[in-house]
């Protein structure tokens, strides 16, 4: 049995906005706070690129976050049950490189 360890990305909240890691809008003010996303309304656990593919269970459920990353550009939303919670980014929000 191979056991890997769950590695949390955290970003303080004077060095934000983050970019959601689910969407890559700059909707965090923290990373790995349990902060929702209110463009995907992806639950920030921590996980990132490293274990994307990996479901950790916790409040994103059943989810990987390359499942959830997927279910944004075909949904607009990380799940479909999510669909009716979420908003269009701001302008502010959008990446800038």
């Amino acid at each position: 049995m191979v056991v890997t360890p769950f590695v949390d990305n955290q970003g303080k909240a004077e060095d934000g906005p983050y970019p959601c890691p689910c969407c890559g809008f700059l909707t965090l003010e923290e990373r790995g706070c349990f902060e929702i996303c209110p463009v995907c309304f992806w639950e920030d656990d921590g996980q990132d690129d490293d274990d994307a593919d990996r479901v950790r269970g916790g409040p994103n459920g059943r989810l990987s976050l390359t499942e959830a990353r997927s279910n944004f550009r075909a949904l607009g939303a990380s799940d479909e049950r999510r669909t009716k919670f979420v908003r269009a980014p701001l302008p502010n929000e959008y990446p800038t490189a």
